[in-house]
């Protein structure tokens, strides 16, 4: 098969990747197990690709795929608030910060591992 179940049906783990490619789109670098870092990787740098792509179709399918989360609220001295959620995060901020890569957005950093089963834990974050 092409990608790990992580012990989990169809439904919920589409439901955590989901989680964290937005967690790490987000804040830019995520702490979780190895195999759930090198899923998550894959849809990652799908959802960058797409940011990159920017057209209204590229973003329609990253829409139907990240939360629709807050991701950032500024404030300006007149009291005007402005709400950035993920989506807009991700073709705003995120995508034009790897316009001349071409791939290879996302590191793994391995970590120790956790206490209770030695899952080894690795750090994902959003390269430079």
């Amino acid at each position: 098969m092409g990608y790990r179940k992580l012990g989990r049906n169809s439904a919920q783990r589409k439901a955590m990747l989901r989680d964290l490619t937005t967690a790490l789109l987000i804040n830019g670098s995520i702490q979780t197990t190895e195999a759930r870092a090198k899923e998550v990787r894959r849809t990652a740098e799908k959802m960058i690709t797409l940011g990159k792509r920017g057209d209204l179709a590229s973003r329609r399918k990253a829409a139907a795929f990240l939360r629709n989360v807050v991701a950032d609220v500024d404030v300006t001295e007149d009291d005007n608030v402005k709400i950035q959620s993920a989506l807009q995060h991700l073709f705003d901020d995120v995508a034009p910060r790897f316009e001349g890569r071409a791939g290879g957005y996302t590191r793994i950093l391995k970590t120790d591992q956790r206490r209770g089963d030695a899952a080894q834990m690795v750090i994902l974050e959003l390269v430079d």
